[in-house]
């Protein structure tokens, strides 16, 4: 299990080299949005979003998401499965705005939990979801089992 550790109040107290330096890794300035989903066994995405999330870039994501990458992922599940499918995100701008509501109500209505509509996810909720409770752990262990020096090696 991989740990990240806040150095901000390690302090070393030596008589020897009273300045001593503490080499530590940390992600430099660089990072990317991520979508993954799971749905039963399987592993939906990663897919990845445009670096400046907008509510207009994440409906394009939708779009694409339920014209080109669901139908192929799910093409083997049963239908009376794919209709108790839901839609769940957290609480991020893009994913509250009108347009991506306007998407979700559409094409997901009345089965998708997000802020604001139609059924509210609480904040800081006890209930974790699969990609909550394991998936971004999971990938946050790798990510950051080894330095990463630029944006390819990250992704």
């Amino acid at each position: 299990m991989g740990w990240n550790f806040n150095f901000h109040n390690v302090h070393i107290w030596a008589h020897i080299n009273p300045h001593a330096i503490r080499e530590a890794r940390h992600q430099t300035t660089f990072s990317i949005n991520v979508w993954a989903g799971i749905f039963g066994d399987r592993l939906i995405g990663p897919v990845r979003l445009p670096k400046r999330l907008t509510g207009p870039t994440y409906r394009e994501f939708l779009e694409r998401l339920t014209r080109d990458i669901l139908p192929v992922v799910l093409d083997d599940v049963p239908l009376q499965l794919r209709v108790g499918m839901w839609f769940t995100h957290d609480g991020a701008p893009p994913h509250f705005s009108r347009i991506a509501h306007q998407y979700l109500n559409d094409h997901f209505p009345g089965k998708w939990i997000g802020r604001n509509r139609p059924v509210a996810w609480p904040p800081r909720s006890q209930d974790p979801i699969p990609v909550d409770f394991y998936l971004w752990g999971h990938v946050k262990n790798e990510v950051y089992s080894t330095p990463v020096t630029n944006v390819d090696e990250l992704w």
